[in-house]
């Protein structure tokens, strides 16, 4: 088996939550985050959208979207695309 390179859209609580430290939680909880863009939403309002790379096996890209939500300050993780590394 392989890897897969999956891209989230996290959406924080409000635009109140510090993404700089949002990243870095992110980037400790899942070790695989290859990239994280700030993608400015509106009205002080900002996403971030991850690219992380998990094992090609069965509920390993629902366990990283899953572990996102759990972080405090998400308000929401939505898997966006996954392709073969």
């Amino acid at each position: 088996m392989g890897d897969v390179a999956v891209i989230i859209k996290i959406m924080p609580k409000s635009p109140d939550v510090d993404l700089v430290a949002l990243q870095a939680l992110i980037k400790e909880k899942l070790p695989g985050t290859q990239d994280l863009v700030v993608e400015p939403i509106g009205f002080g309002l900002s996403s971030l959208k991850a690219a992380i790379v998990v094992p090609d096996a069965e509920g390993s890209t629902e366990e990283a979207e899953a572990t996102l939500r759990g972080l405090e300050g998400v308000e929401s993780a939505e898997i966006i695309s996954v392709t073969l590394t």
